[in-house]
C-alpha cells in the first residue's frame, strides 16, 4: 500500500533491509527467538516495569500481529530486527499510527535492542530504515518518547530528524519531527 492509508485501513509491514540488518514483519512465532533477547532487566531501566515472561510476550506478539487496535483507531506496525551477517535477532522498532481528526498521520515510533548488542548502531539503522518506509506510506509526524537522562535513545531520535519539545508524558520527553527530515544511514 503506497500512500496516505483511507480510514479503517492501515499500511501492512513488509520485510525491509539495510546494509547489516533484516527487518521482518512481526510474527508471534518469533517470541521464542526474541524472548532471551528482550528478558533483560537492563532494558527496563529507562522504561519501568519488568521483562515479560515467554507466554505474556507471545500473548503480546499475537495481539500485535493483528496490524491494528480492537476498535480500528490506531494501525500497529512491528519488525524484528535481524543481524544479516549471522541472523542474529538484536532487537525491535515499531510504529504505531494515528489519524487525528484534522491532521496528519502521524505515528509514535520506538526502538529496542538488546542489551548484548546495545552500542553497535542497530538501533539507529533500524529505525532510520523504518522512518524511511513510514515516510512512502504517508506518515507526516513521527513522535517518540523518551527518558530525559537516556542519551542512546535521544541520539537515534536525532537521527530521524526528531527534537525534543516541552511536554512530558509519565517521565518522558515527547520528541517529534517529519520523517521528511531523516538523515543518513
Amino acid at each position: 500500500m503506497n500512500g496516505t492509508a483511507e480510514p479503517g485501513t492501515w499500511p501492512v509491514a513488509t520485510a525491509l533491509t539495510t546494509a547489516r540488518l533484516a527487518l521482518e514483519p512481526l510474527r508471534a512465532s518469533h517470541a521464542p527467538e526474541a524472548f532471551p533477547v528482550l528478558a533483560d532487566v537492563r532494558l527496563h531501566t529507562w522504561t519501568g516495569g519488568s521483562p515479560p515472561s515467554a507466554e505474556e510476550l507471545e500473548a503480546r506478539y499475537r495481539r500485535q500481529c493483528a496490524g491494528r487496535s480492537p476498535d480500528g483507531g490506531e494501525g500497529w506496525l512491528n519488525w524484528m530486527l535481524r543481524r544479516v551477517s549471522d541472523a542474529q535477532l538484536v532487537g525491535t522498532v515499531q510504529a504505531t499510527l494515528r489519524r487525528p481528526a484534522a491532521g496528519p498521520l502521524t505515528a509514535e515510533v520506538a526502538w529496542v535492542v538488546g542489551g548484548d548488542h546495545q552500542g553497535n548502531g542497530y538501533a539507529r539503522e533500524g529505525a532510520l530504515a523504518m522512518a524511511r518506509w513510514l515516510r512512502g506510506h504517508g506518515v507526516d509526524t513521527l513522535v517518540a518518547h523518551i527518558h530525559p537522562e537516556h542519551a542512546a535513545s535521544a541520539a537515534v531520535a536525532r537521527a530521524l530528524g526528531l527534537t525534543p519539545t516541552d511536554t512530558m508524558v509519565d517521565g518522558e520527553v515527547r520528541w517529534s519531527g517529519g520523517p521528511g527530515s531523516v538523515s543518513g544511514s
